[in-house]
């Protein structure tokens, strides 16, 4: 794989005059002397899709978390639907909708005294509070369970619930931290298409946080990604996938892979080789020519190939030229530093 050197540096939307619902700009939260977000720069178009991806621990959360308003920079600006969230977080709080990672649902009462309390607080009206239930029906896939107390829900029940109510006061932009983990494929489907719709007919903007790199590649306009407190790449999908500058050709073999890869790597049309497992990865600036020579040299290595397949780029590829590791393989426990963050 390249080096993240390569890859295409942060950078503003063009001067096309396009407003935008986020705007961070040298942003930094200080926790035990680190800097959990060292220096994040972003800018988020009005009606966009945004998808931010990282490594656990490297500052997704806190970000999420402070553009939400429920915790302040300590140096930097972030501005959400206008607003200053540390100068104006009650501006920010009215204009948003969030579905963060740690769901904040009274178990006692039922989803829909939850939805119609969230209503409420938000002043809207009975009537438009029962129309926006109707309309987020499919989405919330409850049916009678609606009418039971959240303690009765399943993880996933409540995950469906919480992003619903994110959603119930129509808001202009929403913030959804990982909103799909733990959903089933077809609840996920339906909230995947809930953005879309969103998004598409009612202009919403969305900044997402996923840890399916699928949903990134299907919601969103443009992606960013983050390590180590900053934004280290930052484009739409493909154009990500093209700064890799090489194709993909991905061999299983038969407990092999040390000699397969040492094979590979004699190669001139190889520029680099990744062992997992029984999966040997060589990175090929010409995917179509070389899928003969790395075929060739399996054999003469006398190494047992099962498959042989060519493959283009994918948003994995990016992750781990930029981060050391694939986003799938993930321990899933954030930075301590993050962690307390989550908590406060």
């Amino acid at each position: 794989m390249t080096t993240s050197a390569t890859l295409a540096p942060v950078r503003r939307p063009p001067g096309d005059g396009t407003p935008c619902s986020v705007l961070v700009e040298d942003l930094h939260r200080t926790l035990g002397g680190r800097d959990v977000l060292a220096g994040v720069d972003l800018a988020v178009r009005d009606g966009e899709v945004y998808g931010f991806l990282g490594p656990n621990g490297a500052g997704k959360t806190t970000l999420v978390r402070t553009l939400c308003t429920l915790l302040a920079p300590t140096s930097g600006r972030a501005v959400v639907a206008g607003f200053d969230v540390a100068t104006r977080p009650g501006e920010v709080r009215l204009r948003i909708g969030a579905a963060l990672q740690a769901t904040a649902l009274d178990l006692k009462q039922t989803g829909r005294e939850l939805l119609r309390l969230q209503g409420r607080l938000y002043g809207m009206r009975a009537a438009q509070i029962d129309r926006r239930l109707r309309e987020l029906g499919d989405l919330v896939a409850l049916g009678s369970a609606l009418d039971r107390p959240a303690g009765s829900y399943s993880g996933g029940m409540r995950r469906r619930l919480d992003v619903a109510m994110a959603l119930v006061h129509s808001p202009g932009v929403v913030f959804l931290d990982e909103p799909t983990t733990g959903l089933d494929p077809e609840s996920r489907e339906a909230l995947w298409a809930e953005v879309q719709h969103l998004n598409a007919e009612l202009g919403v903007t969305v900044f997402l946080t996923t840890q399916y790199l699928e949903e990134a590649d299907v919601l969103a306009h443009r992606v960013g990604i983050i390590s180590a407190g900053r934004v280290v790449a930052e484009g739409t999908p493909d154009e990500l996938k093209r700064t890799i500058g090489t194709d993909v050709v991905v061999a299983e073999v038969d407990e092999q892979a040390g000699d397969a890869a040492d094979a590979l790597r004699r190669l001139d049309v190889v520029e680099g080789v990744e062992v997992r497992g029984d999966q040997v990865t060589a990175s090929v600036l010409d995917g179509t020519r070389a899928l003969g020579p790395v075929a060739v040299a399996l054999a003469t290595a006398g190494v047992r190939t099962r498959s042989l397949a060519l493959r283009r780029p994918t948003l994995d590829d990016v992750f781990l030229s930029l981060t050391g590791r694939h986003f799938a393989t993930d321990d899933g426990a954030p930075h301590p530093d993050e962690a307390r963050e989550a908590t406060r």
